[in-house]
């Protein structure tokens, strides 16, 4: 039987993972996510269950016609109930809040959580969506949620990485120096593979869910490239260059001689338990080196990203070639991200006019 791919065992995961959050929500609601199956990813559908587990526990606290009624017993007919104020409420509520109950899992010990204007957004798109399908297969015959405006968000400026701050993290990478001391105990049997995660991230662009689910056989040193799975399960191959090839020529060379658990596993980046590695251990590792030697930014895996687009956006001016190597559907998602960039370029690019002879 052929051993299955990342993005197979992956989409294993998020299944059992929305399968045991579905059971923490209102049974009505079972219908709805069985209705929007076919039109949304998984991992969409997972961020929905978590938004509408928050609202719902909410509306159990708050709502005079929730307040203490149990999350099997309210029926898809009390969502009538709800006026657009009360939506309003909620999102003002989640601006700041306390959970009332285990609402999150990474959420213990009454942990503030905090939501900004995206995040908001974000979870009135799952109320929204909500009401749009009870509405739409006539299980309701109101929507509170279309009249609530969605929460205005401020565009953030991209958080980059200069040339020299590149250099002194690849460097900290590399030496360890100032890693406390607990980090320096694993840091030599870690510095090869970590060396080539953050080079390959920062050299390449990669997201680091392609990163992660990279594999030894989709290299190929010979053209400089790898192949790598989007979003959507489409491939698409990324080239990179000398520095990005020494990395990982050197880790490869370092993985042969530690081979991973499973002799069959052709995962590219391994876990110090030999296997994959995955999302959450590649961010842990971006914040620690990061935090030793660039004090005023917060880096992650999609800071390098944003820092590989700049450079490339910057050396090409090319933003169709930006959003095709990044993998974004639109281009005017890229132009957003890059805005200011365009605009320093269109300003150097216009003093090297000259309309005198010297």
């Amino acid at each position: 039987m052929p051993k299955m791919t990342y993005k197979e065992e992956e989409k294993i995961r998020d299944s059992a993972h929305l399968k045991g959050l579905l059971e923490q929500l209102p049974p009505f609601l079972f219908i709805y996510f069985r209705g929007i199956a076919q039109t949304t990813s998984v991992k969409t559908r997972i961020g929905y269950a978590y938004d509408l587990k928050v609202f719902f526990n909410f509306l159990c606290e708050k709502n005079d016609n929730f307040i203490g009624v149990d999350f099997e017993n309210i029926e898809v007919s009390m969502l009538e109930t709800i006026t657009p104020q009360d939506i309003e409420e909620f999102l003002d509520y989640v601006t700041s809040y306390v959970p009332f109950r285990d609402t999150e899992e990474d959420c213990i010990n009454n942990t503030a959580l905090f939501n900004a204007e995206n995040a908001k957004s974000r979870k009135l798109a799952a109320i929204r969506s909500m009401y749009k399908y009870f509405l739409q297969k006539q299980y309701i015959k109101i929507d509170p949620a279309a009249l609530v405006s969605t929460p205005k968000i401020h565009e953030k400026s991209i958080i980059r990485l200069e040339a020299n701050e590149v250099a002194d993290l690849l460097d900290e990478v590399e030496s360890g120096e100032n890693l406390t001391d607990r980090q320096k105990c694993f840091h030599e049997k870690t510095k090869l593979r970590d060396l080539a995660i953050i080079t390959t991230l920062v050299g390449t662009g990669i997201r680091v869910s392609e990163c992660v689910g990279l594999n030894v056989d989709d290299i190929d040193f010979d053209s400089y490239c790898f192949t790598i799975t989007r979003k959507g399960g489409k491939q698409a191959i990324l080239y990179f260059g000398d520095e990005v090839a020494e990395a990982l020529e050197n880790y490869i060379k370092y993985r042969n001689e530690h081979p991973p658990k499973d002799e069959n596993d052709k995962a590219l980046f391994l876990s110090g338990q030999g296997k994959r590695i995955n999302v959450r251990s590649v961010q842990l590792l971006v914040k620690k080196y990061s935090q030793a030697v660039i004090k005023l930014k917060k880096i992650t895996p999609h800071k390098l990203r944003s820092t590989f687009g700049t450079n490339l956006y910057l050396e090409t001016g090319d933003i169709y070639l930006v959003a095709d190597v990044l993998g974004h559907a639109d281009v005017n998602t890229t132009r957003k991200h890059y805005a200011a960039t365009e605009i320093d370029l269109k300003r150097k690019a216009a003093r090297k006019i000259h309309l005198r002879k010297d």
